[in-house]
């Protein structure tokens, strides 16, 4: 039996013991080891949601299916947390004649019953993911109308958070400033990112660049020094790296620039009086 094992860990998970990446993968190739699985690869979605299915070793793993018999998970929210996502996969890996496992459950797939346990699972893990968002999101929206600090999940590229702060990394800082100078003065987003590639930069994780990443960071208000948290823009006291006045013309660029207005996403011009 081939295996494809697969790991997983969000940003909240960094945090909480048996949810590390290296100690899901030594238990997953320990239990290989035990049932005599050939490891036929190891697919790692580092900092990841479960929510949905935007993960590129995720979407990798379906793609070289052909390489592997069984799908090898720690823990069934590892893979997926929303009940419909997960349905949709065993579909699949059933049409594709492919097994699921999850080593913690211990379900077989190919039993009625494991199915029907499964299923309840999954949703009862759906229903937990759903009530942090909630206490999450209650939590995060206080802390945005008390302006008291960053509300991001990761470090943003151009900065470091020391004690909770935002500081400038000013080799970072200068890339940002190219990119807000290279828009405005008509590049397009794939020059941009082909001429930080060119002069074999990485993004903030250690990437290529991509004109999606070019786009994020001329959308992201905080270049500008403020924050956008469920409607509310404040301040929060960090280094803005590009002006105000600028941000707001790249939108207004961008905006012009856009193909189909109307599949596209608004975005947000800030109203600042002084820029």
């Amino acid at each position: 039996m081939r295996a494809a094992i697969y790991a997983r860990v969000s940003t909240e998970d960094q945090a909480r013991e048996g949810f590390s990446i290296q100690d899901q993968l030594k238990r997953l190739n320990a239990y290989c080891k035990a049932k005599g699985w050939t490891v036929s690869g190891e697919f790692i979605d580092d900092g990841f949601s479960g929510r949905n299915v935007d993960r590129p070793e995720y979407q990798r793993m379906m793609e070289e299916r052909d390489n592997w018999d069984v799908l090898l998970v720690l823990k069934m929210d590892r893979i997926h947390r929303n009940s419909q996502n997960f349905a949709t996969m065993m579909d699949r890996l059933n049409a594709w004649k492919k097994q699921f496992n999850s080593m913690q459950e211990k379900f077989d797939t190919t039993t009625a019953m494991g199915r029907f346990v499964m299923d309840t699972i999954q949703r009862i893990a759906q229903l937990e993911s759903e009530q942090i968002g909630e206490r999450v999101k209650v939590g995060m929206t206080q802390k945005a109308k008390k302006a008291s600090g960053y509300l991001g999940s990761g470090i943003p590229y151009g900065y470091d958070i020391v004690n909770g702060q935002l500081i400038t990394i000013e080799d970072e800082a200068e890339v940002i400033e190219y990119v807000y100078r290279a828009y405005y003065c008509g590049r397009s987003l794939a020059d941009i990112a082909k001429a930080l590639n060119d002069q074999e930069l990485s993004t903030k994780k250690g990437r290529v660049w991509m004109k999606q990443t070019i786009s994020n960071i001329l959308r992201n208000p905080l270049y500008a020094g403020f924050v956008v948290w469920d409607d509310i823009v404040f301040q929060i006291g960090h280094e803005a790296l590009v002006t105000p006045k600028l941000f707001n013309t790249i939108q207004e660029m961008m905006e012009l620039r856009r193909r189909d207005p109307q599949c596209a996403p608004p975005h947000r011009r800030l109203e600042v009086s002084n820029v």
